[in-house]
């Protein structure tokens, strides 16, 4: 449970570090936007690093799983751009690849 956790806090970290720095140079947003967004991405970096998982790849591999999930979501909640039947067949797709990576028994 605490790896999905930090998964989804590290995913809104970056979706959100992001979006913050996107609307300073894309949508002319106040600097400190493009400021807080920065310190938020920094945040991302730290998060994944405290998940119990042995394989750095593994982990990062996994959470852009996760990632493109939380995107959908992201983009449909805070965007408003509805996702379409083929964003959610991709997003359980990932859902999928992300379970087989983490959870599948291993010698």
């Amino acid at each position: 449970m605490l790896a999905i956790v930090l998964f989804i806090v590290a995913g809104l970290a970056e979706i959100g570090g992001g979006y913050l720095v996107w609307l300073w140079l894309r949508e002319s947003k106040p600097y400190w936007y493009g400021i807080v967004g920065s310190v938020i991405l920094i945040a991302y970096g730290i998060i994944p690093t405290l998940q119990n998982f042995p394989s750095f790849g593994r982990v990062y591999a996994a959470y852009g799983g996760v990632f493109v999930i939380l995107a959908v979501f992201w983009g449909w909640l805070v965007d408003k751009k509805t996702p379409d039947m083929y964003d959610w067949i991709g997003a359980a797709v990932c859902l999928v690849g992300v379970s087989i990576m983490l959870w599948a028994p291993r010698n």
